[in-house]
């Protein structure tokens, strides 16, 4: 078996070098410096978005609008992380001792590297993704033939950005577009980066409960003799139940209006892009506008799912710790020794789950109600056009 870990190598990195990873030298730094480049770069974007507000340029504001929503996405994150490190570093903490509990059952040690494996292939997944998606952004404007010299027309950019200087020669150019792709690709990991951390966690929460669920059908009625044991295993079992409850709650807490934020971001962001793909129909440059927009607008609905389905996921498992109880033998013991089932039955009655700043439970409803939303925005748009 690999190594016993419960966030992916690559993951790990990527934290690193946003300065989000725990105890790693020159952190503040690392926050300083992308911090202060995504806030000149959202100033960039807000300044053409300012500067170009007039209704005829209504597909470039769209489209300056879903990339300024994504870097104001990522900023957001990285800014949360670092006023909730302690949160993180608990999180990681109470992952590590989920690790060590597992050299004493193969049981959990079965299910916790199960887990692990499907969420490591999900994380890589996610980052190829998000890295395909960045390309097709930026590929056709790479391969484009700008002629700076002309500057009756605007030069064709990665992303619609205002910028204090003109850019009249080649050089200029080149420079401005090196730097674009270096802050598309960043912006497209770090959106794959915090959503695959986030279902990573979810995953291992799903692990511990399976493992907990696993113990509760092996409960059963005990002699006089072996009641000590019996109370040694319920102890067990509760103790494993908080340590759920907590951990859950600390992804809540970090997690909870950077969910909001996605909540209310994508929306917009769906909308605008569907707005992208839907007028770029039928225009000379349809199928450039199309693969530029395309995969962005997929990754952008993905991302809204993954938050979604992660709060579905964790509502569903906590159920089960309740009928898994119930189902157990309880009522072949004596009463006292059932009685400290019902610790547990009433305990998950109150089901974890992750919130949307503490507002809207994610859900798939809330997923249906993010593109319900979304669809009935594009419409006005259209009809504006």
């Amino acid at each position: 078996m690999g190594s016993k870990r419960t966030i992916n190598r690559t993951v790990e990195l990527m934290l690193t070098m946003f300065g989000v990873w725990p105890g790693v030298s020159c952190v503040v730094l690392n926050r300083a410096f992308w911090l202060v480049t995504l806030v000149i770069n959202q100033y960039l974007h807000y300044w053409y978005f300012v500067t170009h507000f007039r209704v005829e340029n209504l597909f470039d504001l769209m489209d300056c609008l879903s990339s300024l929503l994504a870097h104001v996405k990522l900023t957001f994150k990285l800014i949360v992380f670092s006023l909730k490190q302690r949160i993180f570093v608990e999180i990681l903490t109470t992952t590590a001792e989920d690790w060590k509990d597992c050299d004493n059952s193969e049981i959990a040690l079965r299910e916790t590297a199960s887990k692990t494996k499907l969420s490591s292939r999900i994380c890589n997944g996610l980052i190829i993704l998000h890295t395909i998606a960045a390309l097709a952004y930026v590929i056709g404007i790479l391969l484009a033939d700008a002629d700076v010299t002309d500057q009756t027309v605007e030069l064709p950019l990665m992303m619609k950005m205002e910028y204090p200087f003109v850019i009249d020669t080649l050089h200029k150019y080149k420079l401005v577009l090196a730097t674009q792709f270096v802050f598309v690709m960043v912006n497209s990991w770090g959106a794959g980066l915090f959503n695959a951390l986030f279902l990573t966690l979810t995953l291992h929460v799903g692990s511990q409960i399976n493992i907990l669920l696993h113990w509760l059908t092996e409960v059963g009625p005990t002699d006089e003799t072996k009641r000590g044991s019996f109370v040694t295993v319920m102890t067990k079992i509760i103790q494993k139940h908080q340590k759920i409850i907590n951990l859950s709650e600390n992804i809540e807490n970090l997690y909870s209006y950077i969910a909001l934020l996605q909540f209310t971001s994508n929306t917009v962001m769906i909308c605008s892009l569907g707005f992208l793909i839907v007028t770029a129909i039928g225009s000379p440059d349809a199928t450039e506008q199309i693969i530029r927009s395309l995969l962005f607008y997929a990754v952008t609905n993905l991302e809204a799912f993954i938050f979604c389905f992660s709060g579905e996921y964790l509502s569903n498992k906590s159920k089960a710790v309740g009928n898994a109880a119930y189902n157990s033998s309880w009522y072949n013991m004596r009463a006292k020794d059932s009685r400290l089932l019902l610790f547990i039955i009433l305990r998950s009655q109150r089901q974890l789950k992750l919130t949307a700043g503490k507002m809207t439970v994610l859900s798939l409803e809330c997923f249906t109600n993010i593109i319900k939303a979304s669809g009935s925005y594009l419409s006005v748009l259209l009809a504006m056009k």
